[in-house]
């Protein structure tokens, strides 16, 4: 990871909430043959103890699936808005464009679930989501024949987070007019990037104290 301090988020909330709002993340992993692979799957945060744990599940026999049996090492990177910013809104023009982007990276041990883990996952996960407790799509109102059915092609897991590293890079090492330079450039661009600038604007007022 990227790691410089004055791109460090230091507010853990800060982070989980990051986490929170972009649970759709990637599941990395090694196999037997030290060949990496990769899923994207929705995931849950859970607390215990004071202990983070991460809960999501995916396909069997897929070769991500076989990989984590034979190493359940995993890391789970968690990303955000992120854009191209261009050095010629910097002051000093003669300077390196960039990129500014937000993500966290969860690493630990993957823990398989059993079967009633499976289900009682699959409820939290779809009432999170759904968000709705009289949506049709929650996973109440799903007939026990199909839930059964489906449940048989996939594997939940959890993973017992051992590290958790940041990366906010949001123009924090520039001066003062620049950073303002970038934020009116990033707000008259796409969605993307003003979701960005308006994680700059949250961080203005700590940066360039009076």
């Amino acid at each position: 990871m990227y790691n410089l301090s004055y791109f460090k988020e230091n507010n853990a909330d800060v982070v989980i909430d990051f986490m929170k709002q972009h649970p759709f993340a990637m599941l990395i992993a090694v196999d037997a043959e030290n060949k990496p692979v990769a899923t994207q799957v929705p995931v849950l945060l859970k607390e215990r103890d004071g202990v983070m744990y991460l809960q999501a599940h995916i396909m069997r026999q897929t070769d991500h699936h076989k990989a984590l049996e034979q190493n359940k090492n995993v890391l789970v990177v968690f990303s955000g808005a992120h854009t191209y910013v261009s050095a010629s809104v910097y002051e000093n023009k003669q300077q390196a464009s960039t990129w500014n982007y937000m993500s966290v990276h969860a690493k630990g041990e993957l823990t398989f679930l059993d079967d009633a883990q499976l289900l009682q996952m699959l409820s939290e996960l779809t009432a999170h989501f759904e968000n709705n407790a009289d949506s049709p799509a929650s996973y109440k109102h799903m007939p026990e024949e199909y839930v059964q059915r489906l449940s048989k092609a996939i594997v939940a897991f959890e993973i017992k987070v051992d590290s958790l590293e940041n990366i906010f890079k949001l123009s924090q090492n520039k001066d003062e007019k620049t950073y303002n330079n970038i934020l009116s450039s990033l707000n008259t661009g796409d969605a993307e990037q003003k979701r960005v600038a308006a994680e700059m604007e949250k961080r203005k007022d700590q940066l360039f104290r009076k």
